[in-house]
């Protein structure tokens, strides 16, 4: 009778919840939470632009470039200058074709607007927009 167990002392073991499949779906919700995330990459610098009333919300997936008012190009928070805008929008796009979006302070000059805009034309963008401001009243 030693090979046989007495049902009761079965009975008497704690049975616990196994936690193993509840972590493995949070991590796998997890992983495509992160992975599905679209990130806006901002351009680093506080630029005042101008007012219009045509103003609409910006493209999620774009390449933001700064034109400040002292003619500074910033790209992600560092100074690109007019000769690095070419070599960026054309490394972008080799990536995905996006919009390339200029933030020009009020205060720049159109010169230095057109500048940025032929520039990143130049880099093989096809669709170049100023970033605005809504314009209140």
């Amino acid at each position: 009778m030693g090979r046989f167990r007495d049902s009761a002392a079965d009975d008497s073991s704690e049975t616990g919840i196994d936690m193993s499949p509840l972590i493995d779906c949070v991590f796998i919700l997890l992983i495509f939470f992160i992975v599905t995330t679209v990130f806006v990459e901002e351009t680093g610098v506080e630029v005042n632009r101008p007012e219009a009333a045509s103003a609409s919300q910006l493209e999620k997936t774009s390449i933001l470039i700064a034109l400040t008012d002292q003619g500074q190009v910033v790209y992600a928070g560092r100074e690109i200058g007019m000769a690095g805008i070419q070599p960026l929008v054309k490394r972008m796009l080799r990536l995905e074709d996006v919009p390339v979006i200029i933030q020009a302070d009020a205060a720049s000059t159109s010169a230095m607007l057109v500048r940025v805009i032929d520039e990143a034309k130049l880099g093989g963008a096809l669709e170049v927009s100023v970033a605005t401001a809504k314009k209140r009243g």
